[in-house]
């Protein structure tokens, strides 16, 4: 049987089916990945290669056990200090607080090959559930996501094609509605402040959305300041500071999230710059921990908790099914006006 007829099966991978895509022996392929035995460099390439290609994981529960689930969900997230995924993480719990279902999180730090690998490890334990944020990955990646056998759901994002089923907002569009909220207050050179977007899907199609929606006014980005590294008030603050300097006349700064956003809004106002009224500030996430500042920055919710809510309701509800039935929930972020945005 050829190795992508292997892998379009709707079944559980087993060492047959690796022996069968590698050509090599049932006994040898056992020997491969358990990392024991005398094998050929040669024999462990193909062998690896083919498994990794099917998405076959081998099953770490002995014995009597092998054949079942734990009551375990893997929780694949990017992140724990960016304050958006613990939100998400409460919303998982609660609802799996009402079940058998135990949530154990593992963190890739926005790495697709450490997603392959975070992903395998969870997925050797069978968890009866697989939430993971994004719905971009590796080949690999998806090919263990295919082959799980158990319900996956990809949040946070609904711009693409999930494996099975998602739960999440389009980023696409809510860089639209705040373009389009910000032309309507009358601002018209705007600067963009935000991360390094290779690995930020999600950053990077707000982006994308918010320059489009630009363009269909006739208006373009006038200057971009980017970052690496972890959201932080002085990353803003430096930031702010050096687009201000650069091109002086901007009128909004659009930040790719609340954290650099203060910042921006403290050293505005530090500095004598008047808010909204000579430049106007938003930022998205709609951090409840950033109410306390002088003054509310204009934002977009990006409902979090209700992702992870949602998400771990279909988990709990497709227990013990090979999926979680390919259903997709999109929700719809508020625009927050606060006191940084003009209205009109």
């Amino acid at each position: 049987m050829a190795k992508e007829e292997i892998a379009n099966e709707n079944r559980p991978l087993t060492l047959r089916d690796v022996s069968m895509a590698s050509g090599v022996s049932e006994m040898t392929v056992s020997r491969v990945l358990r990392g024991r035995g005398d094998v050929s460099d040669a024999t462990r390439t193909k062998v690896l290669e083919a498994a990794k290609m099917l998405g076959y994981v081998p099953n770490k529960i002995a014995g009597a056990l092998a054949s079942q689930r734990v009551n375990l969900v893997a929780v694949i997230i990017p992140s724990l200090s960016n304050l958006v995924f613990p939100e998400v993480m409460t919303g998982i719990s609660e609802v799996l607080d009402e079940t058998p279902l135990q949530p154990v999180v593992g963190v890739t730090n926005y790495g697709p090959e450490r997603e392959e690998a975070v992903l395998y490890e969870m997925l050797s334990w069978r968890p009866s559930g697989v939430i993971i944020a994004g719905l971009e990955h590796t080949d690999a990646s998806r090919a263990m996501l295919r082959a799980a056998g158990v319900p996956v759901v990809e949040i946070m994002d609904c711009d693409g094609e999930p494996v099975d089923a998602m739960v999440g907002i389009s980023h696409r569009r809510v860089g639209r509605e705040m373009a389009k909220a910000i032309v309507r207050a009358g601002y018209r050179r705007i600067g963009f402040l935000g991360t390094k977007m290779p690995l930020d899907h999600r950053a990077r199609k707000r982006f994308e959305g918010f320059t489009e929606a630009l363009a269909k006014e006739g208006l373009e980005v006038a200057d971009q300041e980017f970052y690496q590294g972890g959201s932080a008030l002085v990353k803003g603050r430096e930031m702010t500071e050096a687009i201000l300097t650069r091109t002086p006349d901007l009128d909004f700064l659009y930040y790719s999230n609340d954290m650099i956003g203060a910042g921006g809004l403290l050293y505005c106002l530090e500095n004598g710059i008047e808010v909204p009224g000579q430049v106007g500030l938003a930022g998205f996430n709609g951090l409840r921990l950033l109410d306390g500042l002088p003054k509310k920055l204009a934002t977009m919710d990006a409902c979090r908790a209700e992702i992870g809510r949602e998400a771990a309701r279909l988990v709990a509800a497709h227990a013990g099914e090979d999926s979680a039935g390919a259903e997709r929930h999109v929700l719809t972020p508020t625009l927050e006006f606060g006191a940084t945005l003009k209205r009109r």
